[in-house]
């Protein structure tokens, strides 16, 4: 079996509502659960990938229909808050995540996804589920 292309992630905004959705909460919060089981086991440093660990937690929250504060997204990924902050950043200049300030208390801000995110990490979550049984 060959590989898929990779979608250009710029022409996902434009993919249909039924291959934006993401799916369950709970399947998501389990995939969570298990990076944290490995980094629990290893060495946490061996697996560091804030960057999807924060789109994780951001695709659950949406699914769920919750808002995440930024300091809540830095405490999902499991790294430093300066070198979170710098994650936060450079997904946002890469139009994957946004932030909204808090529209009762504008010191705090919360991130939530793009289109563009949500449909690339529903695609992947059908990319990578697997087959029904026969």
């Amino acid at each position: 079996m060959g590989k898929r292309p990779m979608p250009d992630i710029a022409t996902l905004h434009t993919a249909p509502a039924e291959l934006s959705k993401l799916p369950s909460p709970g399947l998501i919060r389990r995939v969570i659960r298990q990076r944290q089981e490995r980094s629990a086991l290893f060495e946490a440093d061996l697996f560091a990938d804030p960057a999807w660990d924060m789109l994780l937690d951001l695709a659950a929250a949406h699914a769920e229909g919750q808002r995440v504060s930024v300091t809540s997204l830095c405490i999902a990924s499991g790294v430093p808050t300066t070198t979170a902050l710098r994650w936060i950043a450079q997904l946002t200049a890469k139009g994957l995540v946004e932030k909204v300030q808090d529209a009762i208390d504008r010191r705090r801000a919360f991130v939530r996804l793009t289109d563009r995110s949500i449909a690339a990490i529903a695609r992947y979550f059908r990319n990578v589920e697997p087959a029904p049984a026969l």
